[in-house]
């Protein structure tokens, strides 16, 4: 006895397990839509490029993990919009970006990096200085740009590590009650005067460009205090933001899931139908042709196209395709077979209908709501071969897919190193999207088969 759609939507609303897993579902879509809308494309396309992610610090953890700890992790800071100042008094003109923020942890920052673009001509003074919260001003770095008689861009990176601020800071080692010789530079302005312990507070870190007789500007400035916790999931060895990964990893995720899955259910279930409508010899040559490939091991095939043809992500679909649709060929054909011995079927051929037509018209729909159930649970197989196959390295690196980043994770022995941030997520995310489909199918296959309904 067939049920209706509005009967398999009535009996779906009252299943808890089913609306638990759609409800689910609707938020990795949400997740998915949030990830193409808010994350640029250009960010997608160069996960893995090391240039796109120099700024951002190495296996940082995340930032809500000093919510529990006792001592504070220093975040990393990204500070872009700086306070801009201009003067000029005579032939001497001045541009002065300043950067304020605050530090308020229980460990030195890993560095600190400034990076500008100036446009001028002659030979400009370049200095940068820092005021501290207990008031004191270090001279970081006093030098003059490289000549030019033309007005030229000169694009320039200052690190912490240079030796010029080492020999600066030594210069003014009388601030200090401590010796210098074994700190850091980052270590040395964030430090208290008579302890080496971080010195928390408000800092303001001044850029001043003075030119002579020209008109100079600064663009593309940016000041980096290189932190150890970084973002809402942290960074990787490449200093990759896995939340932009683990993001764009749902949407790819369902893309496959979903796409091999359909695909798979329809390719099975109008090659069961057709042979088990038919029968005889057509029927009997179709079943032996599913049997091989049913016979045949799936994941050893995959890797060995993988190696062999591609490792595109497009084509794994297409394979994943081919080894999935025989399981729902057999039930289909069987499904079949009770079918075509209804009388509305031999109504049917009496009237002279074609056999496509009967199986298209009178079949087919007889089986929707098993084709339904099917897809809801064959997208948890498909993801999960897939991030098989990359884990093993086999997917394609150019796409971050949750089996990408635990590929890398593995490579980079994250497990043995402890860094749970760079692991943990990817495997919830896999477990939670497998979790909600299985909820619908189960609920689904409930409601259309009459055994479990029973």
């Amino acid at each position: 006895m067939s049920i209706s759609p509005q009967e398999i939507k009535n009996e779906f609303v009252r299943s808890r397990v089913g609306i638990a897993g759609l409800s689910i579902l609707g938020i990795l879509i949400l997740v998915s839509i949030t990830a193409m809308v808010a994350i640029p494309s250009e960010t997608f396309s160069q996960w893995n490029n090391p240039s796109n992610w120099i700024s951002y610090p190495k296996v940082a953890i995340p930032v809500w993990v000093n919510l529990f700890l006792i001592e504070k992790i220093p975040e990393h800071k990204i500070l872009q919009n700086p306070v801009e100042k201009i003067e000029t008094s005579g032939d001497i003109s001045l541009v002065s970006h300043q950067f304020g923020f605050s530090f308020d942890y229980d460990d030195f920052p890993n560095d600190f990096i400034y990076e500008f673009s100036a446009k001028y001509s002659g030979s400009p003074l370049l200095q940068i200085s820092v005021i501290r919260p207990d008031g004191k001003t270090l001279n970081l770095v006093s030098t003059s740009l490289p000549y030019s008689n033309t007005e030229t861009m000169h694009t320039e990176r200052v690190f912490s590590t240079d030796d010029s601020i080492r020999k600066n800071l030594f210069l003014q080692s009388d601030e200090f009650d401590f010796s210098l010789n074994r700190l850091s530079a980052e270590d040395i302005v964030f430090a208290e005067s008579n302890s080496h312990k971080p010195l928390k507070g408000n800092y303001l870190f001044i850029v001043n460009l003075y030119g002579v007789n020209s008109e100079n500007q600064i663009s593309d400035s940016t000041l980096t205090i290189g932190g150890k916790a970084f973002g809402i999931m942290g960074t990787d060895e490449l200093r990759r933001d896995l939340a932009i990964g683990l993001l764009w990893g749902t949407p790819l995720a369902l893309f496959i899931g979903i796409v091999v899955a359909i695909a798979s259910v329809a390719m099975g279930l109008v090659y069961g139908v057709y042979a088990g409508y038919r029968g005889k010899k057509t029927d009997e040559v179709m079943m032996r042709f599913n049997d091989v490939i049913y016979a045949l091991p799936a994941l050893p095939f995959l890797i060995i196209l993988s190696v062999t043809i591609s490792n595109s992500i497009f084509l794994m679909i297409g394979f994943l395709t081919i080894f999935g649709w025989v399981g729902v060929a057999k039930v289909s054909r069987s499904m079949a077979l009770q079918i075509k011995t209804r009388g509305y079927i031999d109504a049917a051929e009496m009237m002279g209908q074609k056999k496509s037509k009967i199986i298209l018209r009178h079949i087919l729909p007889q089986l929707l709501p098993y084709a339904f159930a099917s897809i809801a649970i064959s997208v948890p197989a498909a993801i999960t071969t897939e991030a098989g196959l990359s884990f093993l390295g086999l997917g394609d690196p150019s796409f971050p897919t949750w089996g990408q980043i635990l590929h890398d994770a593995n490579v980079f022995g994250a497990a043995s190193r402890g860094l749970w941030w760079w692991i943990m997520p990817p495997g919830v995310m896999i477990a939670i999207t497998g979790l909600a489909f299985v909820f619908i199918g189960n609920a689904l296959d409930v409601i259309v088969n009459p055994k479990l309904r029973r």
